[in-house]
């Protein structure tokens, strides 16, 4: 019998753990309101993940069903240095299939609903995720015909 294995296949530093649970825990106003309409499925019944690691990079929220990254960036995010670190780390969760929308701190505060609604007309526009093969528990699945 194949022993399937338990729980995820990907591997997160601890250092890359302990610094997302510190994102959480001193989220930006910002990130609260966002934050506040991604939870619990409150929009559009998505699952949100905040201050998620992938790869090498702590991302403010994702959805993994509709491969959506959100960023909010402060001001520091407009400084030449920063941009090309933001371009590489869109580039590389673009290559892993995420789609990336950012907004600024400002947008967040004075625009919160039209912000709201470029994340809900985005998933909207998601496809479905795949869904799983059934399987039970311990079966090992062969090729027919092989």
């Amino acid at each position: 019998m194949i022993e399937l294995p338990k729980g995820p296949r990907w591997h997160i530093s601890r250092k890359r753990r302990v610094r997302a649970r510190s994102l959480r825990a001193n989220s930006t106003d910002a990130e609260q309101i966002i934050w506040s309409a991604l939870r619990a499925h409150r929009m559009n019944g998505a699952s949100f993940r905040g201050q998620a690691p992938i790869g090498p990079y702590v991302v403010d929220f994702v959805c993994h069903a509709a491969m959506l990254v959100i960023e909010l960036d402060g001001g520091q995010h407009f400084e030449s240095k920063q941009e090309q670190r933001d371009a590489r780390r869109d580039a590389y969760l673009a290559a892993k299939g995420f789609r990336v929308l950012r907004f600024n701190n400002h947008d967040v505060m004075t625009n919160r609903r039209g912000v709201l609604e470029t994340i809900a007309a985005v998933i909207e526009r998601a496809p479905s995720p795949p869904h799983p093969s059934p399987r039970k528990p311990g079966r090992v699945q062969t090729q027919r015909g092989a």
